[in-house]
């Protein structure tokens, strides 16, 4: 060991409690604040779990909710797309009746509804069956917005397991009866990455379903929900 190093472990170890009351509280401290860290995933998982269903097992609702999850040259990911086979599947099974695609749309060069919509129409579900939610900017946002603008109170969610609970713990917080339905993905690089920021994610959905602040474009009321159902009852 170097100079510098042996000189900095000297330093932490002269930080350290020296006697065994100090240690005690020490480790008490630590196991304390890993219990406060992990609060936030354990309340995603107690609200969410719950209401994970299979696609074939989920309760009929008027609309699936379809969460962005980016697009490459402008069409849906492959995590996207087998949301949106998800949703499309659900459809054609009579599970919802509309389809409401949220996601980004905050610059020019990037559109996750309008891709979405094209993917969906490319595989049979009809143009005026899909509702576009332009500022769905995060999962609070799209399950806020998904009530207060778009009026729905009842809804089957999409997204990728690793997701889909906090997605329905944040839709409950928003107010909206909602399951969830997870599209299936092989456990690889990505979906560990994906699982490691839940972790991190979950803090931010216990301090939104709290706060729930307003999303950060709300807008008036829009009854494109409305209009798609009132179609699919003809």
């Amino acid at each position: 060991m170097g100079v510098t190093g042996g000189t900095r472990l000297r330093a932490v170890r002269s930080r350290l409690p020296t006697t065994v009351a100090g240690r005690r509280r020490a480790v008490r401290g630590v196991m304390a604040a890993c219990v406060l860290a992990l609060l936030p995933v354990t309340w995603v998982h107690v609200a969410g779990t719950p209401r994970v269903r299979t696609a074939g097992d989920v309760p009929r609702a008027p609309v699936a909710m379809v969460f962005g999850a980016g697009l490459w040259g402008g069409k849906p990911s492959p995590y996207l797309a087998h949301r949106l086979d998800t949703a499309a599947g659900l459809y054609r099974a009579g599970k919802v009746r509309v389809l409401l695609v949220t996601g980004d749309n905050s610059r020019d060069d990037y559109d996750e509804p309008d891709a979405m919509r094209a993917y969906l129409t490319k595989r049979g579900v009809p143009d005026d069956r899909i509702v576009s939610d332009f500022a769905g900017f995060d999962t609070w946002d799209s399950c806020a917005r998904a009530k207060r603008v778009f009026g729905v109170d009842r809804a089957v969610l999409v997204s990728q397991d690793f997701h889909i609970r906090r997605a329905v713990a944040l839709c409950g917080a928003a107010g909206i009866d909602a399951y969830g339905v997870g599209a299936g993905e092989k456990h690889d690089v990505t979906w560990l990455a994906g699982g490691a920021r839940e972790v991190l994610a979950a803090g931010k959905a216990a301090l939104d379903a709290v706060v729930r602040p307003s999303p950060a474009f709300l807008g008036p009321h829009e009854p494109g929900v409305e209009r798609a159902l009132e179609t699919a009852g003809r």
